[in-house]
């Protein structure tokens, strides 16, 4: 389905990314991200392991990405979308969030916690961005963060 809408190249973001080859209409489902199923134990042994494929599936399990056949894990995080994430009948897709134009990186937000905040810098470039890589929901009080410690500079 890849070849159908995106090609796998050198991405500004970080590493390789995942590029529209023709136009992509808002709620199209453009590729499963896929992996092997793992449990939460086994997710925090490879995430201490630096793999950075993980997805979490539930309160169980987890899906390991790193693995040569999904395309979907060279997807970059972006502060501000094109794509989203969603579990539909129990498969993780990215789905279109709006039109994507011909040759637009495809993107989404990784939805991480504040808990490891200063682990995971953005480099996505947008205007938008707010120089790290956690769910939207968290935003504001990422802005209140860096405002403190900015005063105390």
């Amino acid at each position: 389905m890849e070849k159908e809408y995106f090609e796998i190249k050198d991405s500004p973001i970080h590493g390789k990314g995942c590029f529209a080859v023709k136009s992509i209409a808002k709620g199209t489902r453009i590729v499963e991200y896929t992996g092997v199923k793992i449990t939460k134990r086994e997710s925090e042994k490879r995430c201490m392991e630096n793999n950075e494929y993980i997805f979490t599936l539930d309160d169980k399990h987890d899906l390991d990405g790193d693995v040569g056949w999904n395309p979907a894990k060279y997807i970059n995080h972006s502060c501000t979308p094109n794509c989203s994430a969603e579990d539909i009948d129990g498969h993780i897709w990215i789905v279109a969030e709006r039109r994507i134009k011909l040759g637009e990186e495809l993107t989404f937000n990784y939805g991480y916690e504040l808990e490891d905040l200063y682990d995971h810098p953005c480099m996505c470039g947008s205007p938008n961005c707010i120089g790290y890589m956690v769910a939207e929901e968290y935003f504001d009080e990422v802005k209140k963060r860096l405002a403190k410690t900015a005063v105390s500079r």
